[in-house]
């Protein structure tokens, strides 16, 4: 069965930067072992958490006043070369928690047996914004999130946050 690794914001900001936890960078090794280990045909899409310098003046620069992933810096970048493992990655950068545009992301991409597996951070903010619109959108398609491969922003939200995603036919998988 072909697979699509939607690597969420693994970006350096979350993993060892200004928002960084030792469960964040286990969840990125997690995720360096899955795209180690994907067959040839399947793709890998990273999401970028995209921010600018009035970061502080937006909604969510007010509510969360941590400066992180602005666009074009070090912290935005993608952790210890994880989209340098699967040439021909796909990039999308997105100013809030939900992707809106994975129609098009995934346009061509996405056949009859193609399962989609998520993984990153936060998998009680980005991962289960984004795996709860790919449920809308594709109701029938297995989606499927790794908690060994996610951090939360506490233990208690992450397990949450699972619960919620199981609860809408999301499966919680293993490595």
């Amino acid at each position: 069965m072909k697979k699509i690794l939607i690597a969420i914001d693994l970006q350096n900001d979350f993993v060892t930067g200004s928002l960084g936890s030792e469960r964040a960078v286990s969840a990125a090794d997690g995720v360096r072992a899955k795209i180690e280990a994907l067959e040839l045909d399947s793709a890998v899409v990273f999401t970028r958490d995209t921010h600018y310098e009035n970061y502080l003046d937006t909604l969510e620069g007010k509510n969360l006043p941590v400066p992180h992933c602005i666009a074009g810096t070090h912290g935005w970048e993608i952790y210890g070369g994880l989209d340098k493992l699967r040439p021909g990655s796909i990039y999308v950068d997105k100013n809030t928690f939900g992707w809106r545009g994975w129609e098009e992301t995934l346009k061509g991409l996405l056949e009859e047996d193609t399962e989609i597996e998520l993984a990153g951070l936060c998998t009680d903010i980005c991962v289960v914004s984004n795996a709860l619109i790919l449920k809308c959108l594709y109701p029938e398609t297995k989606i499927s999130v790794d908690p060994s491969c996610c951090a939360g922003v506490t233990e208690k939200s992450h397990d949450a946050a699972l619960l919620t995603m199981k609860m809408c036919q999301i499966e919680i998988v293993s490595l």
